[in-house]
């Protein structure tokens, strides 16, 4: 029986059941898929507080788990030999003359005008009039991180079992008495509810899905080398010369599949941002699911049973917040220790 029975194979659960493991808990994953392959697979990969415009304590989440982000990442990279894609390229997130709050940006200490804008990112759309330059910012390939992450947990001896769906969270009480699978019955000491967009599916919980569609274009210059934070999309270049644009933000539960609304919104949006676009080459299209949480606040921590521990509810910055989310998750399961800004977004829900 493992010290912790993980239920959900993205990011967060793996992050998380790594942080486990290396402080010396046995772990066990479940999966009732391929582990990564759902809205981690889908995401974009940006660690862009500033450019997200977070506030308050949602920022400072979203601060710190960037600080951590390198030495994670190193760690990451010394288990397996796996490069995660990780690039500090900065964000510039443009500003147009018609938006309503182009004057107070202007006012912004990380405001540069269309002039130095060229200097260092040419060939954005006419209507771009200048932009914020937040060097801070950045991205990570996040499914090159999903298949490091695993390789990692494999090195360490966690079971990771996949194609094992949860049905049902048998309680009694206000513990955990084991969950029923489709592998049978399942225990461990202790257990954390990591299944995003799908944890209503078995606890009460307050998140609902967010689909959003995505899709990549080959840039064979490279012509892009920093993250454009548009404000309807985004353009993420990767250094293999595709270039990410995203997303939609869909409320339409599980509705699967890429539409071509969708598809022309994204396009035309981002050839507005960075006109280059029109003659590049598609190279995919695909969909996910976010788990979207009241005020856009994880879940994070303590359930009403005291051995079931809940990470879920990270919307649109599930790969940012990973690091941060394993290591509060991980000091709440091993010590009971909870980080002042922790309780401090609880008490904000």
């Amino acid at each position: 029986m493992a010290d912790v029975l993980v239920i959900g194979g993205g990011v967060i659960g793996l992050a998380t059941a790594l942080e486990l493991r290396q402080r010396g808990l046995t772990v066990t994953v479940l999966e009732r898929d391929v582990c990564g392959q759902a809205a981690t697979w889908a995401a974009g990969g940006m660690l862009a507080p500033e450019a997200e415009r977070l506030e308050g304590d949602l920022r400072e989440l979203g601060i710190r788990s960037r600080s951590l982000y390198a030495e994670w990442i190193r760690k990451i990279v010394h288990l397996t030999g796996q490069s995660c894609g990780y690039w500090c390229c900065g964000i510039l997130s443009p500003i147009s003359c018609s938006d309503a709050d182009a004057e107070t940006v202007k006012e912004h200490p990380k405001y540069i005008d269309r002039v130095h804008l060229d200097k260092r990112q040419s060939g954005l759309g006419d209507s771009v009039s200048g932009a914020l330059w937040l060097p801070e910012d950045g991205q990570v390939d996040n499914r090159l991180l999903a298949k490091a992450l695993i390789l990692a947990l494999r090195s360490l001896d966690v079971e990771i079992l996949e194609g094992t769906s949860v049905d049902r969270i048998v309680t009694q009480g206000d513990r955990v008495l084991h969950l029923e699978t489709s592998r049978g019955k399942l225990k461990a000491e202790h257990y954390l509810l990591a299944t995003g967009a799908w944890a209503r599916s078995l606890l009460p919980l307050p998140i609902s899905p967010r689909k959003g569609q995505m899709l990549s274009v080959f840039d064979p210059n490279r012509s892009l080398q920093t993250v454009i934070f548009g404000k309807n999309t985004y353009l993420i270049p990767r250094q293999d010369g595709t270039l990410v644009i995203g997303a939609t933000v869909e409320d339409v539960e599980f509705a699967p599949g890429n539409t071509g609304a969708g598809m022309h919104r994204l396009l035309s949006q981002a050839i507005a941002l960075y006109p280059a676009i029109a003659d590049m080459t598609i190279q995919e299209t695909w969909w996910g699911f976010r788990p979207h949480a009241p005020n856009e606040i994880p879940i994070l921590g303590a359930s009403h049973y005291e051995n079931l521990s809940l990470a879920t509810g990270h919307y649109r910055n599930g790969i940012l917040f990973a690091p941060i989310t394993a290591q509060f998750l991980t000091d709440w399961i091993c010590d009971r220790k909870v980080d002042p800004l922790l309780k401090a977004l609880s008490d904000f829900r």
